[in-house]
């Protein structure tokens, strides 16, 4: 009796120690899942983990300037890190990084345009999230500012999303898709927002793109400001692209969002500002590796356009206003709280 009950001892303490390593093997197979399209069975973490935390000076680390021409010909000179670090037209304080136009110069009218900045994103991103905490935004007449992601090449093929967008403090907030061709959008959509031209091409209609108006008026230029900003998400996949936007006052801010989470689940974000599925346009085709790019120009093919310039009730033309009136952009700032990447 005391052998077999010691051989029964053995065998169940090799079952244990088997079930054990099993368990534990099948525990390191199950890798946490972005979102419906990497989730890995009912064990799957929904959402995105925290890949990027960009505060402050982090910018400084994570972004290359680009003192490049303006591909817009906006009156604006784009200067390097050095330069602009000098100018002060970008510094970081605190969890603070700024961003701005030069408010001290009158430009000569054969000379370079207004200095700025042109920062693009070290790191490129497919499936991911975006969450900006944006205090302050560029206004004032002239101003085209941008939040945007793109290919560093070979546009428009890689694709293009606008996050945030507008000239002349002409609010709201529009989120925009350019693409190669063959990339539509339904008419109809799960959205806040409302839609314009839904033919997402560059070449047709001078480049408009598929854009959405978000609902809220205090989404862009001074009514974002006096709000004190907000928030601005992206969610980007095969099966869709999303933005969302909510006011610094809001009530429904999401937790994940407000609290800086090491994780973020879009899917209890609620319906999102602008919404672009992929029922109508093949967007793992259209839409390859994103560099994230924070930019502020003057005037150029949009802010200049004459009658764009005029429908917004600003003096003068849009050059020469940009040229002679340094200290109308004392307030064309972006003031960014923090930027994170989720993937």
């Amino acid at each position: 009796m005391v052998k077999i009950h010691s051989l029964l001892t053995t065998v169940v303490s090799v079952f244990c120690v088997e079930g054990f390593r099993g368990a534990l093997a099948d525990l390191h197979s199950q890798k946490p899942g972005h979102g419906h399209e990497h989730g890995h069975g009912s064990h799957a973490i929904p959402g995105y983990r925290l890949t990027d935390s960009i505060v402050g000076r982090d910018f400084f680390r994570a972004f290359d300037w680009e003192a490049i021409g303006d591909p817009t010909r906006g009156r604006v000179l784009y200067v390097n890190e050095t330069e602009s670090r000098s100018r002060n037209l970008t510094y970081a304080h605190g969890d603070s990084f700024v961003l701005r136009g030069d408010s001290e110069t009158i430009l000569t009218p054969d000379g370079p345009g207004r200095p700025s900045a042109r920062i693009v994103s070290k790191k490129s991103y497919t499936t991911h999230v975006v969450v900006v905490d944006l205090r302050h935004m560029p206004q004032g007449c002239g101003t085209w500012p941008a939040i945007w992601q793109v290919g560093k090449e070979d546009w428009p093929n890689r694709g293009e999303v606008d996050i945030l967008e507008g000239v002349n403090d002409q609010g709201p907030n529009a989120s925009t898709l350019h693409t190669s061709t063959n990339c539509t959008m339904p008419a109809v959509r799960n959205q806040t927002g409302t839609s314009g031209q839904l033919d997402c091409d560059v070449a047709v209609n001078w480049n408009t793109g598929c854009g959405v108006k978000f609902s809220k008026p205090n989404s862009y230029g001074p009514d974002f400001n006096k709000n004190g900003g907000g928030w601005l998400a992206v969610e980007r996949n095969n099966q869709f692209i999303k933005t969302w936007f909510w006011p610094r006052d809001s009530q429904d801010v999401p937790r994940d969002v407000r609290r800086f989470g090491p994780r973020v689940n879009p899917d209890n974000w609620g319906i999102p500002e602008a919404f672009f599925p992929n029922t109508e346009c093949d967007l793992e085709s259209h839409f390859k590796e994103h560099h994230i790019v924070i930019n502020l120009t003057f005037c150029g093919d949009w802010a200049g356009q004459a009658d764009v310039y005029r429908s917004s009730g600003c003096p003068s033309t849009c050059v020469d206003y940009v040229n002679n009136n340094p200290e109308a952009f004392k307030d064309a700032y972006f003031n960014f709280k923090s930027l994170r990447v989720y993937q």
